[in-house]
């Protein structure tokens, strides 16, 4: 499992739906307002419900976050599909990770929340609650919202990242494409429209989705910003914010995206483009060259990680890692220690993680490594994948070797395939899902 930088069911019967969703709906739906009929049922997803309240607020919250971005809002109905589909998938993320058993307890939240507040210059977790309150931001609310996102990440590496295998002829293809740059990286700011095709669609849906792509190009072509119309028609989680994926290495492309941007210029939009699973479209933004570094410090670190879980709390957890810190201290062999109750993948392994560049980490991680000395233990360690026990072996000052390019091409592979197989995981957990469209707009 790499730790890096780095966002069901089947149709039931009708009878049983219908009572499920009932009891669903009385017990989520805003009930009454003074003078207002009782709250809608807009979709079913499963054996739980999506209610018209609900949607009309997430609307909302979305049409401000463009307002305040300065990106024109697209077609009212064509942001309704949007928004609709998003709530959607989360939905079927936050019912996957229940019924598999993965939670993020009030502990691991309340620290999340104290580093959201702590990168935002607060003092405390109270000042920032406070400053929330003064903007009108319900606390409750955005608690539950971070808490959705931890999980929505935890499930990605746990149902994808941790499954992608990175072949040698991979690596050795991004050298190769690397030794013709001459040293420096180029790298380009992007927006990207994704229309997903269903999975084992007909040539009739296939068809429906190249037209989506197709009116989203026709829209570009004819003067519309790219925000609004990813807003409108991207099927991406990042198309209501506008598609915008940032700054990439031509390497953690796609080999179709990195085709059509050969012969692109700053500004410029590709036409649409088909993959396997979707259509795309992207804008060019800008391009940069990037001088690779000369001289890093690396650490050759190992870990034992215990991860939490519906029957590993976060108190057992960090109390088993402490009492197998104790046996390695009275003598115990730490790779035995790691090869018997690690449960990250390096534990064939001992624990070893190799030889490490800055950066490769999560934070929380990296800071506590970065405090070791030299075969040091560290005490537990938490992280949004569990608790680590850390112990550095070695560390040095290299130049940019043969063994740290491979590791540089391994984790710029990982990133667009990661994006690419996640994409798929969504797209299979919706098309297995029942969903039935009442009050709101179908896809």
């Amino acid at each position: 499992m790499q730790y890096t930088k780095l966002v069901c069911g089947l149709a039931l019967c009708s009878a049983i739906l219908l009572d499920v969703s009932a009891v669903a709906l009385e017990q989520r739906a805003d009930v009454y307002q003074s003078g207002v009929e009782v709250d809608h049922i807009a979709v079913v997803v499963n054996d739980d419900v999506i209610t018209r309240h609900e949607l009309n607020s997430y609307l909302e919250k979305i049409r401000q976050q463009l307002k305040k971005q300065g990106t024109p809002l697209p077609d009212a109905k064509e942001l309704e599909k949007q928004v609709l589909e998003r709530m959607i998938i989360d939905m079927l993320q936050l019912q996957f990770a229940k019924e598999s058993g993965l939670r993020i307890d009030d502990a691991q939240l309340d620290k999340a929340l104290g580093r959201i507040a702590q990168q935002n210059n607060f003092a405390s977790l109270a000042e920032f609650r406070a400053k929330l309150a003064r903007e009108g931001v319900d606390f409750k609310k955005f608690r539950e919202e971070i808490r959705n996102e931890i999980t929505f990440t935890r499930l990605r590496e746990r149902e994808v990242d941790s499954k992608l295998v990175i072949s040698d002829n991979e690596i050795e293809n991004y050298l190769l494409m690397q030794s013709k740059q001459s040293g420096k990286s180029e790298e380009m700011e992007l927006a990207h429209i994704l229309v997903q095709i269903p999975e084992q669609a007909s040539a009739e849906k296939i068809q429906l989705s190249k037209q989506r792509a197709d009116q989203a190009w026709s829209q570009l072509r004819g003067g519309a910003q790219f925000a609004q119309v990813a807003a409108g028609f991207s099927d991406a989680k990042d198309g209501l914010q506008g598609g915008n994926l940032g700054w990439r290495s031509a390497d953690r492309l796609p080999s179709i995206f990195q085709e059509a941007l050969k012969n692109m210029q700053s500004g410029e939009i590709s036409p649409v483009l088909r993959s396997p699973n979707a259509f795309h479209i992207i804008k060019l933004l800008d391009k940069r060259n990037k001088d690779a570094p000369v001289m890093i410090t690396q650490a050759r670190v190992r870990h034992i990680l215990i991860k939490t879980s519906e029957f590993m709390s976060e108190n057992e957890a960090r109390n088993r890692l402490a009492e197998i810190r104790r046996r390695i201290e009275g003598g115990a062999d730490f790779a035995e220690q790691a090869k018997l109750y690690s449960e990250d993948g390096s534990a064939v392994q001992g624990g070893d993680l190799g030889w490490v560049s800055p950066g490769v980490f999560v934070a929380d991680f990296e800071r506590a490594m970065n405090t070791l000395k030299i075969g040091q233990l560290s005490n537990p360690v938490q992280t949004e994948f569990g608790w680590h026990l850390i112990q550095v072996l070695e560390r040095r000052n290299a130049d940019v070797s043969v063994e740290q390019k491979k590791q540089q091409a391994s984790m710029a592979i990982r990133s667009f395939k990661s994006d690419e197989a996640y994409q798929e995981w969504l797209r299979q957990l919706r098309d297995r899902a029942f969903v039935e469209y009442r009050n709101a707009a179908a896809k």
